[in-house]
């Protein structure tokens, strides 16, 4: 069961976080940030959270303010941040380390907070990861055909691992693998025939909840690994 928690990012501003502790927690705990298009009830998220918890993982969703407030445009990024790191912060009361993740622009921010630079260079309150995971780092922008700059990745010391659909247009593999690549230590796994929410067309044969018991499974087997 998940346990509601408060997360005051802001004085006097406070979003929601749900939290899972599993009766035998390993040290490592996984911060979830949701995308831009949903909130920490969406389906992914709570399949991730709850796959992760059942394999010893403590691990925590949140909202973002804009999500809290029911508004769907996003909070600017200095917004964003300051929630993210705040959550981060409040699931080192519960664990010694911290994995930062999230899907999409979750994962795209928990990349400034663990470099320690927000999207326009200015510094921001560096949270130190143990690890950052991406499902579908948002490298290219909706809309755009040019990637977004991506150079404070390399500022990230920690381990980094990065699912990408071989149908995703946001995060193609064959623009995350070359990025992967010149990074300090990067793993690139490809969810064949994935999309940005990493669903697959009915003729491979797959659900949608297989592929995420394959983030879950590729996640835990990542986060238990010598890395």
């Amino acid at each position: 069961m998940a346990r509601t928690l408060r997360i005051e990012w802001s004085a006097g501003r406070k979003v929601t976080a749900k939290l899972v502790m599993p009766a035998a927690a390993r040290s490592v705990g996984v911060l979830l940030a949701p995308g831009a298009g949903a909130g920490q009830g969406h389906e992914f998220m709570v399949h991730l959270r709850d796959g992760l918890a059942a394999a010893g993982f403590p691990a925590m969703t949140f909202d973002y303010p804009y999500v809290a407030a029911g508004r769907r445009s996003p909070d600017r990024p200095p917004v964003l941040l300051a929630c993210q790191r705040a959550a981060a912060g409040r699931l080192t009361e519960y664990v010694p380390s911290v994995v930062l993740a999230g899907k999409s622009m979750g994962g795209r921010m928990a990349s400034h907070l663990a470099a320690g630079t927000d999207p326009a260079g200015m510094p921001v309150d560096r949270f130190p990861a143990a690890g950052l995971v991406y499902y579908g780092y948002p490298l290219v922008p909706m809309g755009k055909r040019e990637p977004r700059d991506a150079s404070h990745l390399a500022a990230i010391g920690a381990p980094q691992l990065f699912f990408a659909g071989t149908r995703d247009r946001l995060s193609p593999p064959d623009l995350i693998k070359p990025l992967a690549e010149d990074l300090p230590d990067a793993t690139v796994i490809e969810i064949p025939d994935g999309d940005h929410s990493f669903k697959v067309p009915k003729r491979t044969g797959r659900i949608w909840q297989e592929v995420l018991d394959d983030l879950v499974a590729t996640t835990v087997e990542w986060l238990a690994g010598p890395g």
